[in-house]
């Protein structure tokens, strides 16, 4: 057998990670959490009170192709959650073999906030993406995706490499947005008007007014286009890089969350870090 084909039949990381809050009493619990593999939660912070602050961790730093990751919220009884990551998710270039990835969101009557830190998309990476939020009647929602396509810092652009990148948010089994991106080698130059790094914030329900909310912000280095539909607000993002973009969505949702949330912005701890 050649080192290629070798390489080819070695299984990659197969993880799992199913996580359930709930507010039994005044403040909001990690009632439930199963793991399989390297994808694991540190223990919730509550620097805001009964809010719950976790961190989803995937300790082998970076994922490469054969690699299987499935994460799993549920939040409810009037949970209050925010989600976020250390570092941003590395998805390394592949040996011929697809790297996959599916997270599944859902709140009901409860507040959900999923902010993780950017994907970067290492040049020959092969990757297939799904992140699916389901809200219930009376959830609220504020999260964000940021995808780097490449290593522009470095030069090395996304030159070779196919990616599925899917996005979705549901209300009451309703699809508010179904968004499918596919980026083969070369062709998101055109399709994206060369820039290498995009995103997509959600927040629902939302208002006019916070659409106009965010309309009004002016981050340097950014374009951005802002949607709302049946309480839906989507605002796109498109840069050079990712920082840029997680510099507007943090204004974004600074901005949003007093209004949508009924609290101010409080910053996660690990983004200090």
């Amino acid at each position: 057998m050649s080192a290629e084909q070798e390489a080819l039949s070695t299984p990659g990381w197969r993880a799992h990670l199913q996580l359930t809050f709930a507010r039994p009493a005044q403040r909001t619990c990690l009632i439930e959490r199963q793991h399989r593999g390297p994808l694991l939660v540190q223990r919730p912070f509550y620097p805001e009170g009964e809010v719950c602050h976790a961190y989803i961790v995937h300790p082998p730093g970076g994922i490469v192709g054969g690699d299987e990751l499935q994460l799993d919220v549920d939040a409810r009884d009037a949970a209050h959650v925010l989600l976020t990551t250390p570092s941003a998710a590395k998805f390394y270039r592949s040996d011929g073999r697809t790297a996959r990835q599916r997270q599944t969101l859902r709140a009901d009557e409860a507040t959900l906030e999923w902010l993780p830190q950017e994907s970067i998309f290492y040049p020959q990476a092969r990757v297939r993406s799904t992140t699916r939020i389901e809200l219930g009647a009376h959830a609220r929602f504020i999260g964000w995706e940021i995808a780097c396509l490449g290593l522009p810092a470095r030069h090395q652009p996304f030159d070779a490499g196919e990616l599925r990148l899917t996005l979705e948010l549901w209300r009451n089994r309703a699809p508010l947005l179904i968004d499918r991106l596919r980026i083969d080698a070369g062709s998101h130059r055109w399709g994206l008007g060369g820039h290498e790094a995009i995103g997509t914030l959600l927040a629902c329900p939302a208002t006019r007014a916070m659409a106009d909310a965010v309309r009004c912000l002016q981050p340097s280095g950014v374009e951005l286009g802002v949607t709302l539909v049946d309480q839906a607000l989507v605002c796109r993002a498109l840069a050079a890089q990712a920082e840029p973009i997680k510099r507007a969505f943090v204004e974004s949702w600074q901005r949003l969350r007093p209004p949508l949330l009924d609290r101010p912005a409080v910053l996660p701890r690990i983004w200090a870090t």
